[in-house]
């Protein structure tokens, strides 16, 4: 199995002024990308040729290859942050909802700490919705690590790598958080992933 470079969920251009197409032409077709390439020259012959990209992942994080586990952890990540972001206006499920309002108090109340999560993190990573043991949380990983390998269920991400923002609003990433929650956040995806058993999964 050969990973792929998944095409955008919207035209480039749809996220604007928030997130710009410049932005997205470099963060999805040259960041992106060159995770992706790294994947499968990785593991081109090898044991893990016909893997899917989950397990990669897990097998990369159990034998500490860092080599492999950066770049197909990113190739990840960057998919299930194209997803969570939607140009049209959406709203959190019934079920999604009660969650936030037990975990946060409302939708207030989570933006907020999404909002304050992302701003504290230092230098390069995610800030991720997460679902564990039925309960919300607000949490960051760094570099490429994904709450995948462990027993969290991501139901969004933003981005917090300086290329996400940096064509846009340089290095002022709390302009770029609050563009990205008050306008971009998909909650119907967030919603779906609440409703998984399983974690989403990367289009093969």
């Amino acid at each position: 199995m050969t990973i792929s470079l998944m095409p955008l969920p919207y035209p480039a251009d749809a996220l604007a002024p928030h997130v710009s197409k410049a932005t997205l032409d470099v963060h999805h077709g040259a960041h992106h990308k060159g995770y992706v390439k790294k994947v499968n020259d990785a593991i081109a012959g090898g044991k893990l040729a016909d893997a899917d990209l989950e397990n990669i992942i897990a097998a990369a994080k159990n034998s500490s290859d860092a080599k492999l586990f950066n770049p197909a952890s990113q190739t990840w990540n960057h998919g299930f942050y194209w997803f969570s972001m939607n140009p049209e206006k959406t709203s959190p499920s019934a079920s999604l909802a009660d969650a936030i309002n037990a975990a946060f108090g409302s939708q207030d109340g989570l933006e907020k700490e999404f909002q304050a999560q992302g701003e504290a993190h230092f230098a390069s990573g995610w800030v991720w919705l997460v679902s564990e043991a039925g309960a919300l949380k607000v949490i960051t990983t760094h570099d490429a690590e994904t709450p995948i390998t462990g027993t969290a269920n991501p139901l969004l991400v933003i981005d917090l790598w300086e290329h996400a923002h940096y064509l846009d609003t340089q290095n002022e990433r709390p302009k770029y958080l609050k563009a990205v929650i008050a306008n971009l956040l998909d909650w119907g995806f967030a919603s779906e992933n609440f409703a998984r058993a399983t974690a989403w999964k990367y289009p093969s």
